[in-house]
Parts: C-alpha cells; sequence; structure tokens
C-alpha cells in the first residue's frame, strides 16, 4: 500500500469532555455504539472531521458502512495506540492534559479502529513513560479503566492497556531519582527486541562515546551500547509485532529537539530508556553539550564538575548506602557551598541543564535512529527497507504546550488536531503550525540528508481555515508557541519562513 502525504488540520474547540469514557453527543450514522453523552465531544468530532478532511472513504462518509480506517487496517489485525502518557502530574501544578493525550481523542479514534477490524483482531494502548510517572494515578485521571469497561462490554473485545517499564520511581526526593525508591513492574508482556544499528546510526562517527549520558545516573551503561558500530536499542515487541500503529502524540515543544510530536515520542517505544542517548556531559569546548557555550562562571562550572563526579561514583552504582552518602554531602553542599560558589544565578541556569537548548548534538541524533528504527525494523530486530508496519498520526493539539515543555509546559489551547498517514510528514505540518521552522531540527534535516525523509515538498495540506491553506508556503508565527527557552530566538519562523 503506498503511502499518503495529505495532512488535514482540524481546528475546532479548545476542550475536552470530562466524562469518561467519552462518547459522542450526536449518533453519527456509522456510530456502531448505543451511548450518547450529554456534554459535547469536540474531540470525536475533530477526529471524525479529520478522516472526512483527508478523503478517507469519502464515497461512503455519511453513511453507516463509513469506514475510515479501512484502508490502513485489516480485519485481524493487531493494532496499537501509542499515546503520549509521560507523566502523571504537571510539577508546576499546570494542565495535565497539555502533557499527556486526552482519553477523548484515544476513545474517538477506538471507534474507528473496531469498524475497521470487524470483529477480528486485538487493540492495545502501549507507551512506555518517564520513569517517575505514577501510571494507576495517570489511569485514574484519564479514565483509562472506565474505557477499557466500556470497551469489552461494548465491542465483546479486550482492550490491553499496557505500560512498557520494568520500574517505576516510587518517590522523587528533591529532584533525586534514588535507586532504592524505585518499584518493579512486569514490562512488556513480549519482551525486549535489541537492534543495533551500527552504522545507520547517527551516532555512528562520534569519535568519543566517554561522554554520553542516557536516562539514568549509571553512564556506563549508555557507553556500552552506543560506541563505533555498536549503536544498540532495547525496544518494545509488543510495538514492534503490530500489524498497524496509530500514533496520538501531544502538540508541545521539546527542550533537547525543540518539538515533541510523533518522532521524538518514539522514546516511548524503548523499554531501556538508558540506551538513549540524551547528552554529553561537559562543556562544549571539552567536547560537551550539557550547557551552552560562555554560559556559566568558573566556579559554576566547577559545581557541576563536582555533581558530576558524584553522579558517577554514588548514584551510579545504584546501591542504598552509596545514596545515602550522596544525600548527606548534597545536603552540607546546599546549605553551606552553593551561596558561595553559585549564588542565585544556579537555579535560573538550571533550565538548560542536560542539553536543553538548540546546541544539543546527541538527543537529536536518538530521535533519527527511533524513527529509523520504528520505520525499518520489524519484530525480530530485521531492517526492511519497506516498512513493516501500517502507519496513522493525529496529534493532540487541543489543549497543546509550549515554553517549558515536555514536562512543564504552559498549557496552549489551540483547538486542533493534525491528522495523515506518514507521521514525519504529520510533525512538518505541525512544528509550522506553531510557528516554528522545521528545518531547524536537526533530526529532520539528517533524514532528509540521508535519504529517509525526502519528500515535505509532496506533502498535501487539507484544512478549512483560510489562513492556513498556505502555511507550507506562507511564512507565519500562526499558533506563536514559545519554544522552551534554550530554543528560542532559534526555532522561531521569520519573515521569510526561515
Amino acid at each position: 500500500m503506498s503511502v499518503s502525504y495529505r495532512v488535514a488540520i482540524w481546528k475546532g474547540e479548545a476542550r475536552y469532555p470530562t466524562l469518561s469514557p467519552f462518547h459522542p453527543s450526536i449518533t453519527y450514522p456509522e456510530y456502531r455504539g448505543h451511548d450518547l453523552s450529554q456534554e459535547e465531544n469536540p474531540a470525536y468530532e475533530g477526529v471524525r472531521e479529520s478522516f472526512r478532511l483527508l478523503g478517507m472513504d469519502a464515497g461512503r462518509f455519511n453513511t453507516p458502512e463509513w469506514n475510515p480506517l479501512g484502508e490502513i487496517i485489516h480485519p485481524g489485525d493487531r493494532v496499537l495506540i501509542k499515546p503520549n502518557f509521560v507523566l502523571s502530574h504537571h510539577a508546576d501544578g499546570g494542565n495535565l492534559f497539555s502533557i499527556v493525550t486526552h482519553s477523548s481523542v484515544i476513545r474517538a479514534v477506538l471507534d474507528y479502529v473496531v469498524l475497521a477490524l470487524k470483529g477480528e483482531g486485538s487493540v492495545v494502548i502501549s507507551d512506555a513513560p518517564q520513569m517517575d510517572c505514577d501510571f494507576s494515578t495517570l489511569s485514574e485521571q484519564m479514565g483509562l479503566s472506565i474505557l477499557q469497561d466500556w470497551f469489552w462490554h461494548a465491542y465483546k473485545m479486550p482492550l490491553e492497556i499496557v505500560d512498557l517499564r520494568s520500574f517505576w520511581q516510587k518517590e522523587m526526593r528533591d529532584g533525586v531519582a534514588y535507586s532504592h525508591l524505585r518499584m518493579p513492574l512486569p514490562g512488556d508482556p513480549l519482551g525486549e527486541q535489541w537492534v543495533n544499528l551500527g552504522k545507520r546510526s547517527a551516532f555512528y562517527g562520534v569519535t568519543d562515546s566517554s561522554r554520553f549520558y542516557g536516562a539514568d545516573y549509571d553512564r556506563n551503561e549508555v557507553i556500552r551500547h552506543h560506541h563505533g558500530e555498536v549503536q544498540e536499542y532495547a525496544l518494545s515487541r509488543t510495538v514492534l509485532s503490530a500489524d498497524v500503529v496509530i500514533s496520538i502524540p501531544k502538540l508541545k515543544v521539546h527542550k533537547k529537539v525543540g518539538v515533541t510530536l510523533n518522532a521524538k515520542g518514539l522514546v516511548g517505544i524503548c523499554t531501556n530508556k538508558n540506551t538513549l542517548v540524551h547528552y554529553q556531559v561537559g562543556f562544549p569546548e571539552q567536547g560537551g553539550d550539557q550547557f551552552p557555550p560562555d554560559f556559566l562562571s568558573p566556579m559554576e562550572k566547577l559545581s557541576i564538575r563536582a555533581q558530576r563526579w558524584l553522579f558517577d561514583h554514588l548514584l551510579a552504582r545504584q546501591n542504598p548506602l552509596f545514596n545515602r552518602v550522596y544525600g548527606l554531602l548534597r545536603s552540607v553542599y546546599r546549605k553551606t557551598l552553593r551561596p558561595v560558589v553559585t549564588g542565585e544565578s544556579e537555579a535560573k541556569k538550571r533550565i538548560f541543564d542536560g542539553g536543553n537548548w538548540y546546541g544539543n548534538d546527541s538527543a537529536w541524533r536518538m530521535t533519527a535512529d527511533l524513527t529509523q528504527m520504528f520505520y525499518h525494523v520489524d519484530a525480530h530486530g530485521n531492517w526492511c527497507d519497506l516498512p513493516p508496519r501500517r502507519m496513522f498520526s493525529i496529534v493532540d493539539g487541543i489543549i497543546g504546550g509550549d515554553r517549558e515543555g515536555p514536562l512543564t509546559p504552559r498549557a496552549r489551547p489551540a483547538g486542533v488536531l493534525i491528522a495523515g498517514e506518514d507521521l514525519l510528514a504529520v510533525d512538518w505540518v505541525a512544528t509550522r503550525l506553531m510557528g516554528l521552522n522545521p528545518q531547524r531540527l536537526r533530526w529532520i534535516e539528517w533524514l532528509q540528508t540521508h535519504g529517509f525523509a525526502d519528500h515535505f515538498s509532496e506533502i498535501s495540506l487539507i484544512t478549512e481555515v483560510p489562513e492556513w491553506l498556505d502555511l507550507l508556503s506562507k511564512p507565519g508565527r500562526y499558533l506563536e508557541f514559545e519554544p522552551h527557552p534554550g530554543w528560542k530566538n532559534y526555532l522561531e519562523l521569520d519573515d521569510s519562513g526561515t
């Protein structure tokens, strides 16, 4: 089946319904359910309208036979829905749904998945959240259990909801993820698949891997998996074995790669995130990308080096005794030395720590690698020239997130959904719609130059918002999302569209 590069933007109300399982408020001709909601459901309408705008099964629209996903999903398929479930709370007290995909969008997609399956096949919702996400709390806030129960009673099909992580951080103490506060989880029921991209990796050719930092304090682990022709990732077999993946990411900015959307959201298919290189420790003059150049004072640099030594020699050991030693030293430092060493400036500069700026030379490579694998690696870890799975995407931008994304963004009530078959084409359009420049995203640049994403000129945009019809060719800030502070004055589209 050839992939369409048509991308639709639906514009509607910037609010979500509140009552799970988020029934539609209108009896649409194709709707197989019997339940209707007493409250309006803009998300359901938006998903349906997105399919219509894309011309999916256009000849039967508004009839009981309309089956918009029928060309993508076949009876008997295993369909995986990949939302963004990164966290269970907004650390600054903001809107959780500026961070995670709302269940009302998922529910609408589920109804059309069932139509396409015609009673044969299976459906799973799956993601690997950040380590400190309390999945039970997230499930309650999203009404996932109610949705799961309703799905069984309505369709007599099980709806699997799978947390792909092998552990979760039950408690963070003052921002520190102590290993003795971690709880084991079952992980992916189908296990993990190791994939070595070798020379195909965007990291191949990076000569010094000694500075790599992954997603945990033990840097030796990420370095073991990324050096020379060894460029390994642990991926979810539940994801890789799906016949169809429907990605439903969030419309938000990202501190390390510019935007989240589909490509960066593929972090959630990785079962061991400490195989993902997030940044390189140190400063640019040393070969690192942890902070921008000429950003820290000599005393602040000394403080950062000391912290790194403690991470590498204490927290990385994942031992309760060393954890306690670290906690004691940290407490003494904060009470005595920090005011002298760094003053009040350190907290303001910490927002850039960890490669949270446009010069991060690591996270974009990880994003490019994840994209390659999603498009070309099968369930057995083999490289395939043609995509081994069918895919579709709907970006949830009903409430988006900007500024300090992806974890503590400002909520942006945008009232949009962006949909299409090709995930990268959807990301390109979504980035432009935010008023940001996709040509400044280095993972896109790398994929283009290596032949994986050379189709952006073929994108056909469909929308009923007149001022957005020229979005791909006409410069403009459109939704005026603000980038993360580390990307400000770099990622925004200027008047020339560059």
